[in-house]
C-alpha cells in the first residue's frame, strides 16, 4: 500500500498550496504580450486605470505619507503586483486613495477587490466574511496586522493569498 502524503489526514480535506507571490518564469515582456493577447481576444475597451476626470472625490493619485509608509514596509503592493502579473496576466488594476490602496480585477458581475488601509501603524485588510474567523487578528470584517505581523513576508503572502482566493465582491448599486 502506498504511503499517504503528510498533507492528508483521515478527517481533513487535502490542503491547498498557498498562493505566494512568486513568478511562474514569465519575463516582463512575456507577461505584457499575454496581457495584450487577452485584451485583444476580449475586445475590451476597459482601461487598466481610471482616468483622472472619472475618479471619485475621495480618490487621489497618492496615499498619505503615513499610509504609504506602512504599505511600503509590508510589501503588500509588490506581492499584489506579482499576483496581477502571474495569475491575472496584468488584467487587474490598482487605485490609490489617501487612506489606502485597492486592487481590483474582473468585469461586470464578477468584479472583485482587495482593499488595504491602515489604522495607526497597523495594516488593515477587508475580508469577505462577516463573522470572526479563527485568526487572532480578525475582528469579524477585517484582518488587522500589527507591525510584527506585516513585516513577516510569510504572513503577508499567506494573508494576501487568502484574500486573493476569497476576495470581496463589489456590490451592485442598483
Amino acid at each position: 500500500m502506498p504511503a499517504v502524503p503528510e498533507q492528508y489526514n483521515d478527517n481533513e480535506q487535502p490542503q491547498k498550496d498557498p498562493i505566494i507571490g512568486q513568478g511562474h518564469g514569465l519575463s516582463e515582456n512575456e507577461g505584457y504580450m499575454i496581457q495584450q493577447m487577452i485584451r485583444e481576444e476580449q475586445h475590451t475597451r476597459r482601461q487598466l486605470h481610471i482616468p483622472k476626470e472619472d475618479l471619485s472625490t475621495e480618490a487621489t493619485t497618492s496615499m498619505r505619507p503615513e499610509v504609504a509608509r506602512v504599505v511600503g514596509i509590508s510589501k503588500v503592493r509588490k506581492v499584489l503586483e506579482m499576483f496581477n502579473r502571474d495569475f491575472l496576466y496584468g488584467q487587474g488594476r490598482f487605485d490609490e486613495y489617501k487612506d489606502g490602496l485597492i486592487f481590483k480585477w474582473g468585469d461586470g458581475y464578477s468584479r472583485k477587490h482587495i482593499w488595504i488601509t491602515t489604522e495607526g501603524d497597523n495594516l488593515v485588510l477587508e475580508t469577505s466574511h462577516f463573522k470572526k474567523c479563527d485568526k487572532p487578528y480578525c475582528n469579524g470584517t477585517h484582518h488587522i496586522l500589527t507591525p510584527e505581523l506585516y513585516t513577516n513576508l510569510d504572513i503577508v503572502n499567506q494573508e494576501l493569498g487568502d484574500r486573493f482566493r476569497r476576495p470581496v465582491y463589489e456590490r451592485s448599486e442598483d
